[in-house]
C-alpha cells in the first residue's frame, strides 16, 4: 500500500504539472515525465516544501538518487541544514567509491557514492523523483548502510504503487512516502 504524504487532492496542482507520455520507453508504459513540474517554479517550490515538511526526523545528509533525484536533494538539503550525497551510476564519480549491484529486467546495474561520503552514524533521507519497482532504492538503502548509514526514511516525488517497489523498500526497513500515486505504468 502505497503512503501519500497528503491526500490525493491536496496534491492535484503537482499531478497536473506531471505529464504522461504513453508507450516509453516501450509498448505498454506510461512514462511519468515530470520534467514538466520541474520547469514550473511555484511547482517545484510547492514540490520541494512538501518533501522537507514530510522528513519526520533529524537528518545529516539527504542522499538523491541519479539523475532527477538530485535536483531535489539539493534544495531539501539546503532547507533542512543537511549536506548533499549523491548516488551514482558505476563510473560517474572520481576518486574511490563503494559500489551496490542490483537486478535490472534483463541484467545487472551499479550504483556508487565516495567511500568517505559520510561519517558511520549519520543520519540519511533517501530521495528520488520516482519508485517504481525498488531495485535502485533498493540498493541505495544497502550502499549506504553499508558505508554506516543510518537510513529509515525514503521520500519520492511519484510512487507506481501496482509496481510494489514501496513494499519492498518497507520490508527493507525504510518507512517510504510519496506526494503522489499514479495507477498503472
Amino acid at each position: 500500500m502505497s503512503t501519500t504524504l497528503a491526500t490525493s487532492a491536496a496534491n492535484d496542482d503537482l499531478k497536473a504539472l506531471i505529464r504522461t507520455i504513453p508507450d516509453f520507453p516501450k509498448p505498454g508504459i506510461m512514462f511519468r515525465d515530470i520534467t514538466t513540474l520541474l520547469l514550473d517554479p511555484a511547482g517545484l517550490a510547492a514540490t520541494v516544501e512538501r518533501l522537507v515538511a514530510a522528513v519526520d526526523r533529524p537528518v545529516d545528509l539527504v542522499a538523491g538518487i541519479e539523475a532527477r533525484g538530485f535536483v531535489f536533494a539539493a534544495a531539501m538539503a539546503v532547507k533542512l541544514g543537511a549536506g548533499v550525497l549523491l548516488i551514482r551510476k558505476d563510473g560517474k564519480l572520481p576518486g574511490a567509491t563503494i559500489a551496490e549491484d542490483y537486478a535490472l529486467e534483463y541484467g545487472q546495474d551499479r550504483i556508487t557514492m565516495h567511500e568517505d561520503a559520510l561519517v558511520p552514524g549519520q543520519r540519511v533521507v533517501l530521495i528520488d523523483d520516482l519508485i517504481a519497482t525498488g531495485g535502485t532504492a533498493r540498493a541505495a538503502v544497502r550502499l549506504l548502510r553499508k558505508a554506516g548509514a543510518t537510513v529509515e526514511q525514503s521520500l519520492f516525488v511519484v510512487d507506481l504503487p501496482e509496481l510494489g517497489g514501496a513494499d519492498l523498500l518497507r520490508r527493507d526497513g525504510v518507512a517510504v512516502q510519496a506526494l503522489l500515486a499514479f495507477e498503472g505504468h
